[in-house]
């Protein structure tokens, strides 16, 4: 039985006892959500790690892209920022590779990873359709379901799977007219497949053979939105929206069928209709978990779009999204380096814990609370302990360090808590 199966049995396993010990929630509210489709648990059930969840109630999740290009191909450079960012604390890594030996580089992705693996199967069904046939446009369907159940059976936890991107959908595109069509690139796969043979996406015309692959490895589905806005002009039109109703019903069939899945969402989002989109999910997918790029809310950001989706991540997680997904500094520029990674990692990390605080999530605040204790003790080994890069803030104090160690190097002798500390003894 899968974990949906189990858990509409009310059967309290081991693995959500596990969960729930990590949450601070109980078990039994956790299977109830599994239940439900409010929560998914990312383990393939020949995959051995430690399970994450996502869903409601629980502490935000971030997840990490790596992966190689044609145009740069390393696979110690890419273990290295797999090692980065476990190290900083990303709850799940997805593969992305496109370049390369991309099945073996999948392989290792899942043999060194302590934390869920993602993939989307469409990049390699795509490569490989590429290189047999001369074109994307000749793979067929069974082709791409041949690598979505090789990724099952190698042990990957989640899969994106853009099945909710239908040749009417591409009709509401075309009518609308929008300043940038598609942003996802397994998106831009299906629709130049869909358009040159005329034909709907295998991934919802054979929707249940994708159900029947994800049951069989008891892997989440991540619902892919191929019509998720690359710009602000295009947030919130009728084809994201109209994709997004497809989600919904798709999620629902997941769980019927005993599979968990999660919606994917924009992408870029002015910053007034941020908390809009997450409303308007979660009430069309009925509460199903949800999964958001950033979002971005800003075009203009390039080299800082991490700080751009951070703000929007915020936003988006403390109105009731669950799983964020980094940007980089590198994002629509190049592929991201060790530190593109690291600083994509962190900036994710502090909207997703700026969300929980602002979420009431259990525990979320004790963690700042600590570092006003160690700020008034000017403790700086604790101070830098308390932080999301301690390297850096240790690098930074030694760099200008202060006449006087127990204060910093921009106020010196004249530190505020030092000083009211002093003023407030002679009392």
């Amino acid at each position: 039985m899968t974990r949906v199966e189990r858990a509409k049995k009310g059967e309290i396993t081991d693995e959500v006892k596990q969960v729930a010990l990590k949450e601070g929630l109980s078990a039994e509210e956790i299977t109830r959500d599994i239940a439900e489709g409010r929560t998914v648990i990312l383990r393939n059930n020949t995959h051995e790690i430690e399970p994450v969840a996502v869903g409601r109630g629980l502490k935000t999740k971030i997840n990490a892209n790596i992966g190689t290009s044609k145009d740069r191909i390393s696979l110690d450079e890419e273990l290295k920022k797999l090692d980065l960012l476990v190290e900083l604390g990303a709850d799940a890594v997805m593969d992305l590779s496109t370049g390369g030996p991309v099945r073996d580089i999948r392989k290792l992705m899942l043999r060194k990873s302590p934390i869920p693996v993602g993939t989307v199967p469409i990049y390699e069904a795509a490569l490989k359709a590429a290189e047999e046939y001369g074109s994307i446009v000749r793979m067929t369907a069974d082709d791409l379901f041949d690598v979505i159940e090789e990724h099952g059976r190698e042990g990957v936890d989640f899969i994106t799977v853009h099945a909710g991107l239908t040749l009417k959908a591409i009709e509401h595109l075309k009518e609308q007219g929008r300043v940038l069509d598609v942003v996802s690139r397994g998106g831009a796969f299906l629709v130049e497949w869909m358009i040159y043979n005329e034909r709907e996406n295998p991934l919802y015309e054979q929707y249940d053979r994708v159900l029947e692959i994800a049951h069989r490895y008891d892997m989440t589905l991540s619902l892919g939105d191929g019509l998720r806005p690359g710009c602000l002009a295009d947030a919130t039109d009728r084809a994201q929206i109209q994709e997004l109703v497809t989600l919904g019903e798709l999620h629902q069939r997941a769980l019927e069928a005993g599979v968990q899945s999660m919606i994917e969402g924009p992408g870029h989002v002015p910053l007034n209709q941020v908390e809009l989109n997450i409303r308007i999910q979660k009430e069309i997918c009925r509460g199903a978990p949800f999964y958001v790029l950033g979002p971005l809310v800003t075009d203009v950001a390039m080299g800082y779009d991490h700080i751009a989706a951070a703000i929007g991540g915020a936003i988006a997680a403390a109105s009731g999204a669950d799983f964020l997904c980094y940007v980089t500094p590198a994002e629509h520029i190049r592929l991201p380096s060790l530190d593109d990674v690291r600083e994509g990692v962190i900036a994710s990390k502090i909207a997703a814990h700026a969300a929980d605080i602002a979420k009431g999530i259990k525990g979320a605040w004790q963690r700042d609370l600590e570092m006003a204790r160690y700020r008034k003790a000017r403790d700086w080994e604790g101070q830098i302990r308390m932080s999301f890069d301690p390297e850096k803030v240790r690098r930074y104090r030694e760099s200008v360090p202060p006449a006087e160690t127990d204060v910093c190097s921009m106020c010196g002798e004249f530190c505020a808590i030092k000083t009211v500390e002093r003023a407030l003894k002679k009392k």
